[in-house]
């Protein structure tokens, strides 16, 4: 439990609140010490929740996303090779049942987080204004998660990612199409003042549409890694080549054809 609190202290940057709740008395707020640890297993085996939040001040640079699937997790928070987004937090809150933590680089108004939760496929019900997450590492002791033995799962951290900030468009650019847009593409950059976008080459079905695009990205001296960033970028549809290694197959097969085509017209 320790590290865990280590690993919270460092992705809210050293100021973070825990509160304990009780259904009838209501909430109290701690400060997260490592010596307040027992007292707080022993308030959450007494029936009690455990929270988490960043404090008043901070709170405009975190965004919490509510009750979702690994779907959701997979589609928004993941690149389709499977690395995560930049400045995420995962908790498995019960099973099969997440809330992602989103670390902002740049402070988010009221009306901003809610457009992107709704985006994001977030609980409707969980409004961002002073908004409280489950803790990892203690029960979640809502009634309706106790098992035939009369026990509650453990929240889960899955995931967390205190080195970097996920860099969310400005309101003024909030449009569907920059939901994908809630974290810097990956390392080594994609598409630079290609002008470009797969978009462009849009034609009968997905493949037909990734191999138009790799040829214009050839056609502009783009490397075979800088075309496969792009494709992993900016294709959403992945069903027909789920898991990595059948991504990579398909990915070096179209690359291949494309540049074959290209070198020889």
């Amino acid at each position: 439990m320790e590290l865990i609190f280590d690993k919270l202290n460092r992705f809210f940057s050293g100021k973070w609140q825990i509160a304990i709740l009780d259904l009838q008395a209501g909430r109290w707020v701690l400060r997260p010490k490592t010596s307040y640890i027992p007292y707080l297993k022993a308030e959450n085996a007494n029936g009690r929740h455990i929270l988490i939040r960043p404090p008043p001040e901070k709170e405009l640079y975190y965004l919490l996303a509510d009750d979702l699937t690994w779907r959701l997790i997979r589609g928004h928070h993941k690149y389709p090779d499977g690395t995560w987004k930049h400045g995420r937090m995962v908790v498995e809150t019960s099973p099969a049942n997440y809330q992602v933590w989103i670390r902002s680089s740049r402070p988010l108004s009221l009306e901003e987080k809610r457009y992107w939760l709704k985006e994001l496929r977030s609980d409707p019900g969980a409004d961002p204004r002073h908004r409280w997450g489950r803790c990892p590492g203690f029960r979640n002791r809502k009634e309706k998660h106790r098992d035939c033995q009369g026990g509650y799962p453990l929240s889960r951290l899955i995931w967390i990612d205190w080195k970097r900030n996920a860099d969310i468009p400005p309101s003024n650019n909030m449009t569907p199409d920059n939901v994908s847009a809630l974290s810097p593409e990956p390392l080594g950059g994609v598409c630079h003042n290609k002008n470009i976008s797969r978009k462009d080459y849009e034609r009968r079905d997905e493949s037909a549409t990734d191999f138009s695009y790799a040829m214009a990205l050839m056609r502009r001296r783009s490397t075979d890694e800088e075309i496969r960033k792009c494709l992993i970028s900016e294709r959403r549809d992945w069903k027909n080549h789920q898991g990595e290694k059948r991504m990579n197959a398909y990915l070096e097969r179209t690359i291949a054809k494309a540049r074959a085509i290209v070198q020889n017209s």
